[in-house]
């Protein structure tokens, strides 16, 4: 009996470790077993002295389509969102430098996964929302690192109303760092983020992380247990179930007007 192929494909060349996101059948969505292989990938890097840096891509045309709504029920409704905090967590407390880099859409749990890396470069194939508000939760765990790094104005109106952005507009709220026009500028951009961070020492990357950082670390310290309990709240409810039964059957939910 054959194992089954990885979920994140983990290669490491030239001081960095490329961590590529590969679960076609639900569009990288944040499965139980795809977000233990990414956490086993950040301790591997985390643990090479060689590694300077992180690379955190995905197959497909799907960047990360959030939670997995086929585990979205359980007995503990915290696992999940408790899982996901974990996950944003390691990508922060990550003593390498972590950059995302985007050629396609990223939704709700996904955004959280941008918002945890240290720097994120996105393509013109690349979209963005918070769909969360319109299946009855809100983007709860995922504030924890975005809040400190949105523009406040931006965030209400793309919490609020779900709407899809481009990579331009996700440079200008603070979502990602830089956009590209084409998949070979997106390149060239991360060619010289990456020749850049292997000029750094170990203890120099691992210290001025920590220093920008130090904003999203204490909202972690401040708020993650309270939107946990937030996010597995709305879960639970009525108006979510409702929510995530009308995206899976592909039809409005009861709320739409």
């Amino acid at each position: 009996m054959t194992s089954a192929a990885p979920l994140v494909h983990v290669s490491t060349a030239d001081a960095v470790t490329t961590l590529t996101l590969d679960s076609p059948h639900n569009r990288n969505a944040l499965s139980t077993r795809l977000m233990a292989e990414l956490h086993a990938g950040l301790a591997s890097a985390a643990a090479d002295p060689e590694v300077r840096a992180v690379v955190l891509g995905h197959a497909g045309k799907v960047f990360c389509a959030g939670a997995d709504l086929s585990e979205a029920t359980g007995a503990d409704p915290t696992v999940g969102p408790r899982g996901l905090v974990e996950l944003q967590r390691a990508i922060v407390d990550c003593a390498k430098p972590v950059i995302a880099v985007i050629q396609g859409h990223v939704r709700a749990g996904g955004m959280g996964l941008v918002g945890a890396a240290d720097l994120a470069i996105a393509g013109p194939a690349s979209t963005f929302a918070f769909t969360e508000v319109r299946l009855g939760l809100a983007p709860a765990v995922i504030s924890l690192p975005l809040r400190p790094k949105l523009d406040p104005r931006a965030a209400s109106r793309y919490y609020l109303t779900g709407e899809v952005f481009d990579s331009a507009e996700a440079a200008r709220i603070g979502l990602i760092t830089s956009a590209t026009d084409s998949v070979e500028s997106t390149e060239v951009a991360l060619k010289g983020v990456l020749d850049a961070l292997r000029l750094g020492s170990p203890q120099g990357l691992a210290e001025s992380k920590r220093l920008a950082n130090a904003e999203v670390v204490r909202s972690f310290e401040r708020d993650a247990d309270e939107l946990v309990e937030l996010s597995a709240r709305l879960f639970g409810s009525e108006e979510a179930q409702e929510g995530m039964r009308s995206f899976l059957e592909k039809r409005p939910a009861r709320w739409v007007r």
